[in-house]
């Protein structure tokens, strides 16, 4: 047992048999691996598991994603009052492409945080919808569509250093009832996919993700931040970071508290669909 998850485990103990803490009404924070779009309509282990966080996790008043599909010259908040669903993926079965999430906007939220962000230049975007990397992760977590959502932009010009100082202070927001939602893939390469969904993963994919693992576990900010910097494996884990980035966010935004990890596994051999939070439920995982 790491030392971020015995302490986590041991205040929580305390804090129970106390009454409960702050740290018991936040809204929850979470990182999804969110891999193949057919996840969206597939029945596997992952899609049942994510189904199954949904019914546990404590609602929250509204959700801010940070999704690996949009990626932007700049921060963008998203604004819009009813966000359309973007069917930012290509070649897969015609029924996806019919698939709505029709859940509200949080534009009065979303203004707020853009006015807080000043530091960061963050822009309001009054149009933008929610991306696959959004929606089929809230479907699956909350298949009503009843909960407010609204997305922030990943800015490619930003250093994981600044992706990482961000995520701290967004983590304010979940003491407002605002859930952090980050949807990426720890491993992500498309280039030596296999097409067996079932394959075995890649050594170098496992030897990665087991580095990050334990980064996140011991609270090692600095190796979460220089995940380029873990020789080959991470040459070959992340060919692009837009799908690791997110991660950080959700990193940052637990940075002292325990975590879970409520799913792993791998897709394809070359996609992890791992994933990991904290406050996600009433109990424990």
């Amino acid at each position: 047992m790491t030392r971020r998850t015995f302490i986590g485990v041991t205040m929580v103990g305390i804090e129970r048999l106390l009454g409960g803490s702050q740290s018991d009404s936040m809204a929850p924070a979470l990182f999804c691996g969110h891999g193949s779009p057919m996840n969206i309509v597939t029945d596997n282990a992952y899609t049942r598991r994510m189904k199954e966080i949904g019914t546990l996790l404590k609602k929250p008043k509204a959700v801010l994603v940070i999704s690996a599909h949009w990626v932007s010259d700049a921060l963008f908040v998203s604004t819009v009052e009813h966000p359309e669903t973007i069917y930012d993926f290509y070649g897969f079965p015609p029924s996806l492409y019919t698939i709505r999430y029709p859940a509200s906007g949080a534009p009065e939220i979303a203004n707020s945080i853009v006015n807080k962000l000043k530091s960061f230049a963050a822009v309001a975007d009054p149009k933008r919808g929610l991306d696959h990397g959004a929606w089929s992760v809230l479907k699956l977590l909350f298949p009503d569509a009843d909960v407010p959502v609204f997305q922030m932009s990943l800015n490619r010009r930003f250093t994981p250093e600044q992706h990482y100082a961000l995520g701290m202070e967004l983590s304010a927001l979940r003491k407002e009832g605002i859930m952090i939602l980050g949807s990426g893939d720890i491993v992500h390469n498309l280039y030596q996919i296999d097409p067996d969904p079932n394959a075995l993963k890649a050594p170098w994919a496992e030897t990665f993700e087991a580095k990050i693992k334990e980064a996140l576990l011991d609270n090692d900010s600095a190796t979460l931040i220089r995940f380029k910097e873990l020789g080959n494996d991470a040459k070959l884990a992340c060919p692009s970071d837009e799908h690791f980035l997110p991660l950080l966010y959700v990193a940052a935004a637990t940075a002292h508290e325990s975590i879970d990890f409520v799913y792993e596994g791998f897709e394809h051999g070359t996609i992890s669909l791992s994933s990991f939070g904290s406050n996600l439920t009433k109990g424990v995982l």
